[in-house]
């Protein structure tokens, strides 16, 4: 993509009515557009990175044996009412709205009630487990306070796999699969470092759930971790009882803020009662579908990675979910210059490699700032220096390292 065709523009100031670091910088790169608070519209770069970031979670998905889905965002009130958390007093995040034809809808918060009634149609029997079905869907909650820029709002991209079993031993053994694809999903996109499986409550539903926690000075939460033991706890049930269950000494804990990037839950039979979702066994006998889902939102893991790599001049991102690999800068106006620039547009591009040139009528101040803080995982910068010397100014955003290169070199380093 040539820069001078995007339609998005930089900022050099922050959003006034913005004070997190991932929104400021979001906004200010173009990446997104704040609606209203909790709410904001992807741009075309944001959205190649959140794309990006969901072909990544597809694949692990797809390799456990997920079934991909789109279930409706209009809920039926009768399957939540089943449950139990149709009234505001049980889910207090509900966008409810009026029929013209009479009754009432909700946007869905959530999937686990529409979904275990679809699979009671298609399950019956013992033969038709397991299943795992999953989606990448918008959802609504109406907080609050909205904060934290794109990692918590009213209406965010999530993706949410439900898995279906007989037993629950094999939804311990699917559990424990799951919790692994986490681990792949956040090492893949640059924060796995800083992230912990982190023990927490598990409400109704079971004694523990495990949350994915990224240590972060903008995190909500506050984990306990023993860092030679990698095992993290939440501060709710973080206790006496719990150190001694784990084997845990309180002398090798250290307290972090942190942000919840992912979860999974085993649910048992919670929403599968009411549902009728049941199966027969080998002797005939009905038993209820045992459950487990498991989510990671996809705005707040893009928020997520934003502020724990960020520097002061801008965006760090990954080669994984940057939404181009090579931020190529055209600095001068020589028709030497300007020729080698369009070259080796047009070369890396017929490579596969994903360019974004900005080929702008800006000074090399205002191109180099722009760079910085957009954060692609490598600048190429081709000056009248550069086309002198037959080399290529190539900076790695992640380290800061700069150096130059032949094109044989820029090819080793781009990996053609």
């Amino acid at each position: 993509m040539r820069q001078s065709t995007l339609f998005t523009k930089t900022r050099k100031e922050a959003p006034k009515d913005e004070v997190s670091t991932n929104a400021q910088l979001l906004v200010r790169a173009g990446f997104i557009h704040k609606e209203i608070a909790g709410v904001y519209s992807l741009l075309p770069l944001g959205l190649r990175s959140i794309k990006k970031i969901e072909n990544i979670i597809r694949t692990e998905m797809n390799t456990l044996g997920g079934q991909e889905v789109e279930l409706s965002a209009l809920q039926n009130r009768e399957h939540w009412e089943a449950s139990g958390r149709w009234s505001d007093e049980a889910m207090d995040v509900w966008f409810k709205t009026e029929l013209n034809s009479g009754g009432q809808v909700g946007l869905a918060p959530t999937h686990e009630e529409p979904l275990s009634s679809i699979m009671a149609d298609h399950i019956q029997s013992y033969r038709d487990l397991p299943k795992y079905v999953y989606q990448f869907q918008t959802k609504y909650r109406n907080e609050l306070r909205p904060k934290s820029g794109i990692m918590r709002g009213r209406e965010f991209l999530m993706k949410d796999l439900y898995s279906f079993h007989s037993v629950v031993e094999d939804l311990d053994v699917f559990y424990e699969k799951m919790s692994d694809a986490y681990t792949r999903i956040f090492d893949v996109c640059g924060i796995g470092h800083l992230t912990y499986k982190t023990i927490a409550s598990g409400g109704s539903f079971s004694k523990f759930s495990h949350e994915f926690q990224t240590v972060s000075e903008a995190g909500e939460d506050i984990i306990y971790v023993d860092e030679a033991r990698k095992i993290a706890i939440n501060k709710e049930i973080y206790g006496d009882d719990i150190l001694t269950e784990l084997g845990l000494d309180r002398r090798n804990i250290k307290e972090h803020k942190a942000i919840e990037v992912g979860n999974i839950f085993k649910l048992g039979s919670r929403f599968s009662e009411p549902m009728s979702l049941n199966y027969t066994d080998e002797a005939s006998a009905e038993h209820f579908v045992i459950m487990g889902s498991y989510g990671i939102g996809l705005g707040r893991l893009l928020g997520t990675v934003v502020e724990v790599l960020a520097d002061d001049k801008g965006m760090k991102l990954p080669k994984s979910i940057a939404p181009f690999e090579v931020h190529l800068v055209s600095i001068g106006s020589g028709d030497k210059v300007l020729a080698e620039s369009e070259r080796i547009y047009r070369l890396l591009t017929e490579m596969g490699v994903e360019v974004l040139f900005d080929d702008r009528d800006k000074t090399a101040g205002e191109k180099l700032a722009d760079a910085d803080l957009l954060g692609l995982p490598t600048r190429i910068v081709i000056s009248e220096k550069t086309v002198a010397s037959d080399t290529f100014e190539a900076k790695d955003r992640m380290t800061g390292e700069t150096s130059f290169l032949t094109e044989g070199e820029l090819m080793n380093l781009l990996g053609r």
